[in-house]
């Protein structure tokens, strides 16, 4: 399955997951494609991570564990591909009913909005408790505007790893694209942190990560400079150039593009250092413009990140 027919599944898929979602009672009744996944994640670790074993056996392990995860997904994502496929034209249908699934625009749209709207009528405390949902930092440690700062990066960062990164590997390798990337995805979010358990075991999972999301944090960038020149609120010329000067200061390979193309537009400053439970993370300041930032700068981020998705879709 390759393009265009893969474009056309991928524009469907779009399109379903922005107008419906992903349903709630079909969650609570079967799960979702990423908790099997994390279900199998967790069974790997459990099995093959080993604390009485060397560095070497456990990032060895890890590695073979990122290939049981990727050739199960790839296997069940090129049978369900078959079978759709016996359908003729008419199975792009279901294929891109699987795929919207996977897809991310409507659930992170709905949870960064509940922050601001949180911040707005319930206060801090309400606020706290609602970007804690998208982001694992300690929100205890955050004030009002770290917490709406908190939801705009997490809104930046997931544009393009729970959006346009699914996006880019279901239009260019269908169902077995965007099934793949989720796997390695959801691995290096479970196993791919640096703690003592999962420093070795997780290293494949976090170094390929880095990769598949290479050329979708470039171009989440690029949406977001787009974006910023269509709205009249935002600046295009700061979000290029705080992406050139700031995107390699993050200490995410991938995660300053995004971030500084968000902060640069808002005339905001975003990332910086951070606490997470009770470690304090060292990272580098995106953009230079105010860190006071509100429930209105999350709107705000949110307009922006509508005009991106219709640029993605275009």
């Amino acid at each position: 399955m390759i393009p265009p027919d893969t474009l056309f599944v991928l524009l469907a898929a779009l399109a379903i997951e922005a107008a419906f979602g992903y349903p709630q009672g079909l969650y609570a009744r079967i799960g979702h494609p990423v908790t099997w996944l994390g279900a199998l994640i967790a069974w790997l670790d459990r099995g093959l991570n080993r604390e009485a074993a060397s560095f070497a056996t456990r990032k060895a392990a890890g590695v073979l564990a990122l290939a049981v995860l990727l050739g199960l997904t790839l296997a069940v994502a090129l049978g369900l591909t078959a079978l759709c496929r016996m359908l003729g034209p008419l199975g792009l249908l279901p294929l891109a009913l699987l795929g919207s699934s996977l897809l991310a625009q409507r659930s992170l749209h709905e949870h960064v909005a509940r922050v601001a709207e949180r911040l707005e009528q319930r206060g801090l405390a309400d606020g706290r408790t609602a970007v804690a949902m998208i982001v694992g930092r300690n929100p205890e440690s955050l004030d009002e505007a770290g917490v709406a700062r908190a939801a705009i990066e997490s809104l930046a960062e997931n544009f393009s790893d729970g959006v346009v990164a699914p996006a880019f590997w279901l239009g260019l390798g269908g169902l077995p694209g965007i099934a793949l990337y989720k796997a390695a995805n959801t691995a290096d979010s479970m196993i791919g942190h640096k703690s003592e358990r999962h420093l070795a075991f997780g290293w494949a999972a976090a170094r390929f990560d880095d990769l598949i999301n290479l050329p979708a944090s470039r171009l989440t960038a690029l949406l977001l400079v787009g974006a910023a020149a269509l709205d009249t609120d935002a600046d295009a010329g700061a979000a290029f150039r705080t992406v050139r000067r700031d995107a390699g200061h993050h200490r995410s390979p991938n995660a300053g593009w995004p971030e500084a193309a968000m902060a640069g537009a808002l005339g905001l400053r975003l990332a910086g250092p951070r606490i997470y439970g009770q470690t304090r993370v060292e990272d580098g300041w995106m953009g230079d413009g105010r860190a006071e930032a509100g429930a209105d700068d999350i709107r705000r981020a949110l307009r922006l990140y509508r005009r991106a998705c219709g640029l993605m879709w275009g």
